[in-house]
């Protein structure tokens, strides 16, 4: 449950990419929410607002609106309110030509990742997190092979055991579970990248250069992964 009282600084951020431009009165009621959210940063509000009165396909169409704005809105609902079905609307987001698009889909879609599994699952991720942010690699590795073991398809589990494995110095293990988030979601870009560092530390500077690329395919934004694709392939010239 969210409390009232919480502000998010995407709201903050979404005002210094660009003021939010006047539409006509058919715009949807979306756009008008999303204003209100803009001024007062109430994300409580802004969900319980656009979930009175929003389905999520709904969303998924105003998310492909030629208007910014509504892109904006309907992206920002997406990332508080859908799981992961939405996740190719999200990810296709990332590659909007409009920056507040690009920042919020960036700044929320790890959220439909995590919505990927139950209840019980996502507490069992977090445990996971935990032991990441902990620097427990070896409780992390067991507490996500469980977690895989009742849920092969949830990709962060994968992602997270890569992650462990790959501070580990494990690189063959790290690459084989980031290689695994990328198959059951394309659209991971950090998993791309660990993997194209795992590939780095294996010596495969060819492989490691096609996933960053892909990495920056998934997310143009990513500066640090394009100066490091054009590192590589200066290095790859003078070979």
């Amino acid at each position: 449950m969210f409390d009232e009282r919480v502000k998010s600084p995407v709201a903050a951020i979404l005002l210094m990419v660009s003021p939010v431009t006047d539409q006509s009165e058919r715009a949807p009621v979306l756009l008008q929410t999303y204003r209100q959210y803009l001024q007062r940063e109430n994300t409580a509000a802004f969900i319980r607002d656009v979930a009175r009165q929003y389905q999520i396909g709904t969303l998924e169409r105003l998310a492909e609106s030629s208007t910014p704005d509504i892109r904006r809105a309907a992206m920002l609902s997406l990332c508080f309110l859908a799981d992961f079905g939405s996740n190719a609307t999200v990810g296709r987001a990332l590659c909007d030509i409009d920056r507040g698009v690009r920042l919020i889909a960036e700044n929320g879609i790890r959220n439909l990742w995590v919505r990927a599994g139950s209840t019980l699952q996502r507490r069992q991720l977090e445990r996971v997190a935990g032991h990441l942010r902990a620097t427990s690699w070896h409780d992390a590795v067991i507490d996500a092979t469980t977690l895989i073991h009742h849920a092969p398809w949830y990709a962060e589990a994968h992602y997270f055991r890569g992650e462990a494995y790959f501070r580990r110095q494990v690189w063959e293990l790290a690459a084989r579970d980031n290689h695994q988030a990328l198959e059951i979601n394309p659209y991971h870009f950090p998993a791309a990248i660990c993997l194209a560092q795992c590939n780095l530390h294996q010596g495969e500077t060819i492989l490691a250069l096609e996933n960053f690329r892909r990495a920056l395919r998934l997310n143009p934004n990513l500066d640090a992964v394009r100066s490091q694709v054009g590192y590589l392939e200066r290095q790859l010239e003078q070979n």
